[in-house]
């Protein structure tokens, strides 16, 4: 026994050694790697700051907007207005005289906002932004909420919508406390009528544990129901050993270290660097989220839950679909939940491109029925055929019907990714058919990639992947359903 038990502890320490060589040589890459790459700007130094997690818990909108207004007065002094020579170009959306610089927008939608209908409001939908994201992409559905005599909320997630570097302090914890103030804020103006949560990737996240954690606190106002898009209910196992990677970052030397991707500054309401802090965060989070879905489902409190709208493409680089599925909606009571999946385009043109696997994704994740939630998945009409329709399970049944859209895939796109789901052919910043009229400095949506390498002061992949929705009617179509009131157009 003592042999045995002394050539375990001999195993167990190679591969210890081996494990902390393997690091070792890995973060000296990451170094190596990172050192040859662009400088660390002042968006990627100053740390704007925020109202800490006690503050936000008592705070109300007013003070919320105050303490955002003082933040970006900083962001234009300590940034802005500091900005190297070289720094100053169009390219640089802190650049005063870049077509990108949100300040010389009609209005800034890195900014917290509220649209209220023309007469009193029949409910409230908080919407929440995703990470590195802001308050910009929920425009689009707080509009059509609004339109539907809601007063819809979206609030600006503590370390978005100034610089990169506010999102290396911020926490998961300072993003459901200002979850939990966009609820109280949304409840103190309308007391009356259903209260909505939508919210778009990290957003997503965030409005099922707002909706969890309000069964546990009866405090906590409780939602009618909960619309996501592009959840983020399971992650990457990269994001769990994030932190790892930013271990050098102590040293000032190695302060890079700091950042998983470094990248000009281009996009107006989104920051394209992304700091090792952010990975670790939503791992945090939605570790968190499954903890408490555990516990709930455990104690048999599950059944409160409000019905859940999801909208999901099939293949997602982000977020895990097979999560969303597995982790939250197979654990839902049958309460008029579902999930709309949006499939590959299969026209023949794609068929031979796909990566193995591909073609059979849908048929994996998805479970046989009948199932507890209706799902709706988004296809095309037929093999070959760029016109879609959309296939729908109700909960319970097997058999599923087919609707005729009016919307057809593009020829160019073969599958939505992460980042389309919330925005129109038309938006002006992400569309691939802009609206005349709304001008964000640059048309990222609408710009075909093709052309030499090395031309570009940004990397190709940022460009090619689909940033609209071509189904996003749709997607309004089957919000509005669950909304009170005369259906509009």
């Amino acid at each position: 026994m003592g042999t045995m038990i002394r050539a375990v502890r001999r195993w167990g320490l190679r591969a210890g050694l081996t494990g902390l060589v393997v690091l070792v040589l890995g973060l000296a890459l990451r170094i190596y790697d990172l050192q040859r790459g662009p400088p660390l700007g002042p968006w990627h130094t100053f740390v704007p700051e925020e109202l800490p997690r006690d503050a936000l818990e008592a705070a109300d909108w007013r003070r919320y907007v105050a303490a955002e207004d003082a933040i970006l007065e900083s962001v234009r002094r300590e940034v802005t207005e500091r900005l190297a020579p070289e720094e100053r170009v169009p390219v640089n959306r802190y650049f005063a005289g870049s077509p990108m610089h949100p300040p010389r927008f009609a209005q800034d939608w890195n900014r917290s906002f509220i649209l209220e209908p023309e007469g009193p409001p029949r409910g409230v939908a908080v919407l929440l932004h995703g990470l590195t994201d802001a308050p910009f992409s929920m425009r689009h559905v707080a509009q059509a909420y609004r339109d539907q005599g809601f007063l819809a909320l979206a609030i600006r997630m503590p370390g978005h919508g100034t610089v990169p570097a506010g999102l290396v302090a911020a926490t998961w914890e300072d993003w459901i406390a200002a979850t939990r103030l966009a609820v109280r804020e949304a409840r103190r103006r309308v007391a009356e009528g259903p209260l909505h949560l939508v919210g778009y990737s990290n957003g997503g996240a965030l409005a099922v544990m707002h909706a969890l954690e309000a069964i546990e606190d009866p405090r906590l106002p409780r939602a009618e129901r909960i619309v996501v898009l592009s959840p983020m209910i399971g992650v990457t196992a990269f994001a769990r050993f994030a932190g790892l990677a930013g271990l050098p970052a102590v040293l000032p030397r190695f302060a890079k270290t700091a950042w998983l991707d470094i990248q000009p500054e281009f996009n107006p309401f989104k920051y394209n660097s992304f700091p090792v802090n952010a990975a670790r965060q939503t791992h945090r989070l939605t570790a968190a989220l499954q903890q408490r879905l555990d516990r709930l489902a455990l104690a048999g409190r599950l059944d409160a839950l409000p019905p859940i709208l999801t909208f999901q493409s099939v293949v997602d680089a982000t977020v895990s679909t097979p999560a969303v599925l597995a982790a939250l909606h197979s654990r839902l009571p049958a309460n008029g939940s579902e999930i709309v999946l949006f499939d590959l385009n299969r026209s023949a043109r794609f068929d031979a491109l796909f990566a193995p696997g591909a073609q059979s994704a849908l048929d994996r994740i998805l479970p046989a029925p009948p199932r507890a939630y209706a799902v709706s998945v988004v296809g095309n009409a037929s093999p070959g055929a760029l016109q879609a329709v959309a296939r729908r399970t109700p909960a319970g049944a097997s058999e599923d019907s087919i609707l005729p859209l009016d919307s057809a895939w593009p020829r160019e796109v073969f599958s939505l990714s992460h980042v389309a789901l919330p925005f129109p052919h038309a938006d002006g910043l992400y569309g691939a058919e802009p609206e005349a009229g709304e001008d964000f400095g640059v048309q990222l949506g609408a710009i075909a990639v093709r052309g030499e390498r090395g031309v570009l002061v940004i990397g190709l992949e940022s460009l090619s992947r689909v940033t609209s929705n071509p189904f996003f009617p749709y997607v309004l179509s089957r919000i509005r359903e669950g909304l009170p009131g005369p259906t509009a157009p």
